[in-house]
């Protein structure tokens, strides 16, 4: 499918990857998914854009006199909505799946169903919660800097899932994506990390090892719980990482 293109990077894959992650109005033409798994080292990148986002309207919302807490929930709000709240279903899907059924087959059927369970509530609830509590520390400290290395991070780490697991299923996003290779992987992570570098200084490399041991659990669960990845494995590892990297920062 994507055999004829062998470039590595190509500028159009920061565009593609907006796309896919986020429910920004993109205008791209057809073929310009046809890269797949190829532009996922520009997923760090859809962090720079979600986060720069959040930093202008947190900042501006201060500015008016909101209170830190007020401002975190618009700020969580804002980010479900900006990306179409795809992590999130992500991270309800897997934990209704993974706990919910006793076979691979019976857990892809779960995670597959748009219905959501009591694992799922109660995922989304905690991680909600985290993160909300999180962010009104962060806008209490003035902590901008982490404002925008987490959402890069986080995003940081799907590509590095994908390449690392098989496809658990035939069907679905990112078994339409494809899977990267270790160079995409690597370069994503690297992106991630320089950023993080940037905005943190010291404190990320602690980001970082926190980050990989966050996607270290998830591949094993997912391994042992489905054999693979899909979409919804990406997404519940975008928000497990932030969560983290959020709690060890602010906690």
């Amino acid at each position: 499918m994507y055999e004829n293109d062998k470039r590595r990077y190509e500028y159009r894959d920061i565009a593609v990857s907006l796309a896919l992650l986020t429910r920004l109005p993109i205008p791209l033409k057809r073929d310009s998914f046809t890269r797949g798994a190829r532009a996922a080292w520009a997923y760090p990148l859809v962090g720079v854009v979600i986060s720069f986002i959040l930093a202008t309207l947190s900042g501006f919302l201060l500015w008016l006199g909101l209170e830190s807490g007020a401002v975190a929930l618009v700020i969580l709000a804002t980010s479900v909505v900006l990306t179409g709240a795809m992590h999130e279903d992500g991270l309800a899907d897997c934990a209704d799946g993974f706990w919910g059924g006793w076979e691979k087959d019976r857990r892809l059927e779960i995670m597959k169903d748009s219905q959501i369970g009591s694992y799922g509530v109660i995922a989304l609830v905690l991680s909600l919660a985290a993160r909300w509590w999180a962010l009104s520390l962060l806008l209490d400290q003035g902590a901008y800097a982490a404002l925008i290395a987490v959402p890069v991070v986080s995003r940081a780490a799907m590509p590095v899932v994908m390449a690392a697991l098989p496809h658990a299923r035939a069907t679905g996003l990112s078994h339409a994506q494809g899977r990267p290779d270790a160079t995409v992987a690597a370069s994503a992570a690297g992106i991630g990390f320089v950023i993080a570098v940037l905005m943190l200084g010291w404190s990320a490399f602690s980001v970082a090892i926190l980050a990989a041991l966050t996607i270290a659990a998830v591949i094993a669960i997912a391994r042992a719980k489905i054999g693979g990845q899909t979409g919804d494995v990406l997404g519940a590892t975008q928000q497990l990482v932030e969560v983290v990297l959020l709690i060890s920062l602010f906690g």
